[in-house]
Order: C-alpha cells, then structure tokens, then sequence
C-alpha cells in the first residue's frame, strides 16, 4: 500500500506541472497537435514495460481487450482533452484546472456504481471538503464565470473520471503500464483522425463560426523548435506516461481484500446465481481474493481451486478428500465428484 501512495504522490506532481510547463510553450503549438504529441510519445515510452509486463503476466490481447482499450483510448484522451481544451478557451486555464481537479468526487460515485466499491464515511467528508475548497477558490459570487466553459470543464472531468474507473477493470488483469500504453495508442489515433477531418473545409468553418479557431486546420508537425522541444518532452514521457502510468499503478498497488462467503446461493434463482458470479468475478479482476463455502454445482465448477470436504457429513466427514482445478476433482472417487463431473460437460 505504500508503494499506492508514492505512485498517488508522483501522479499528483506531474498532473499538477501540466499547466505550468504549458506556459512556457503557449502560443506556439496548436493544443489538440500537443495532446497527439504527448500520448503518441507516451505510448512509445511505455511499450517496453507493457510489453514486458504482458510477457510476465503471460497474457496476450485478443480483439475484446483491444477494443477496450480504444473506448478507454476514445474517452480518456480523444474526448477528455479536446474537451478540456475547449473549456479553457472559454473560462481560462485556471478555473477549467481547479474545476478538473474535482475528478475524485467523480471517481468515487462512478466506482459506487460501475465497480461496487463502498463510499465510506471518510470518503464522503474529504470530497465534501473538497468541493468546499473548489467553489471557495474560484469564488462565482465574484468572478464572473463562463457557463458554457464550466460545463465542458464538468462533461472533460467526468470523462476523465469514468476513464479511470473503467481503466481499473483491467488493471488486475493486465497491470497499470498495459492499460496506460494501448489506452495512448489508440487514443493518439482517434486524435489524429480528427486532426485530419479538422482539414475539411465545412468542418473547419464549424468550429470557426464558433470561436474555437484552434480546432480548424490543425497542424501535425508545425511549431516545435529546439527551444520547447525540452517542455514538449516533459508533457509527453513525464507528464502523459509517468503521470498516467503512475495513476493506474496506484490502483494496481491497491490493497487486496480477503472475502469469505457461506453458501451464498441459498434460496437463490439460477439467473441471481449468475448475477452473484459475475460479481464474484469483478471482486476478482481487481485483484480481491474470494472464498465461498458452497454445496451449488455451477458455484463449484467455476472456482479456480477446490477443497473437497467429506468423505461424508457430519461426524463422518471433516477431512480433505480432494483438492485442486474442477477437472482435477471431478476425477476423484469423492461424491462430489460424481455431481461435478455432469456440470463440466455443460459449460
């Protein structure tokens, strides 16, 4: 857990820097050609370490798991970013920066809901504060505040927000770099094709007619000079691949929970009984361990490992009979053996 918390501090350290750097380069480099230069380069930094981790973890990606990573790709940074972009050119940098840093109190409920992770206490009175501290810095009582950016600075954060709780359904599975590396490359292509349709001259007199000039005619290479190459380097391989790989590391460092549960499917239907196991199986991918005392065939056959109790009940039974994979014990001579084995067949 504490490793949680260093990768949380350096996330913080680098999402911070952001607008700062930025300054340096302002003017210079068309926004939406900067966010396909960050996470481009992001992605060839960390595809080393994903492809290392993936070779690790002995996995591979198949078309499902790509697809997922280009709708993490399209939210987190296709749409997160432009969005963003778009609420700066309206409410300035500061307001749309202060109203993003909201993104936790997003998280928490998006995780509630999609995730069934609990909201405790503690939770709801650090995002109270939060939110308090929000309002109180921007001050709307005296700043006159552009409704239109707010709501764009809202829409980007809880953008940003459901790409994190979505991301961290594979980071149990895939580790936080592989999530991080193929979320930028498919990401960087969606930016790209949209960089190549701001071309079209309809398109390109759309987003003039509405004031936002810098989504017209967007360059790809244009603006980069020795002088800001530094800064540009800083916002791609520290901020987009240090700082986004540190954020779903701290997920991945997250600390595990033992669950254990008795019979669980008892007075069950059979189609909650498939409800419970898809839950059991989340629990799972995010890196939880569960243990469930169960006499239900279609519970058994689906464990990872099997402690078979018996050879009967009662003052007959109480010893280890059988244990290992559902094949494995349903070759035994045990009696759950005989019910399992009809079960295997079926799946």
């Amino acid at each position: 857990m504490k490793k949680g918390y260093l990768y949380i501090a350096v996330a913080v350290v680098m999402f911070t820097s952001f607008e700062v750097v930025l300054k340096f380069i302002a003017g210079q480099i068309n926004p939406v050609q900067l966010t396909l230069c960050r996470f481009a380069i992001g992605f060839v930094f960390l595809l080393p370490m994903a492809l290392h981790n993936l070779k690790k973890r002995g996995k591979r990606l198949d078309g499902k798991s790509m697809a997922y990573f280009a709708l993490l790709g399209l939210i987190g940074i296709a749409l997160c970013m432009p969005i963003l972009q778009m609420a700066v050119s309206y409410t300035g940098s500061s307001v749309s920066a202060l109203m993003f840093s909201c993104n936790p109190v997003f998280v928490a409920f998006l995780a509630f809901f999609l995730l069934k992770e609990p909201i405790k206490p503690r939770h709801i009175a650090a995002l109270t504060l939060e939110i308090i501290g929000t309002v109180v810095i921007i001050s709307p009582w005296n700043t006159r505040v552009n409704m239109t950016g707010a709501a764009l600075a809202l829409l980007s954060t809880l953008l940003f927000s459901l790409y994190g709780v979505m991301g961290k359904r594979k980071v149990a599975e895939f580790g936080g770099a592989v999530v991080t590396c193929f979320g930028f490359l498919f990401g960087s292509l969606i930016v790209l094709a949209f960089i190549l349709i701001s071309h079209i001259p309809a398109v390109a007199q759309l987003f003039q007619a509405a004031g936002l000039e810098s989504f017209a005619n967007i360059p790809v290479f244009a603006g980069y000079t020795l002088q800001n190459l530094p800064y540009v380097l800083f916002v791609s391989v520290g901020v987009a691949g240090v700082g986004f790989l540190a954020y779903f590391l701290a997920m991945e460092k997250a600390e595990p929970t033992l669950f254990i549960f008795d019979e669980p499917t008892t007075g069950l239907h059979f189609h909650d009984i498939n409800l419970l196991m898809n839950s059991f199986n989340r629990l799972i991918s995010q890196g939880h361990t569960v243990i469930i005392i169960e006499h239900n065939m279609d519970v058994i056959k689906s464990a990872d490992h099997i402690i078979d109790l018996g050879p009967e009940g009662g003052a007959a039974g109480g010893s280890i009979v059988a244990t290992g994979t559902p094949e494995q014990v349903a070759a035994t001579a045990s009696h759950t053996a005989r019910y399992l084995l009809p079960k295997l067949h079926t799946r």
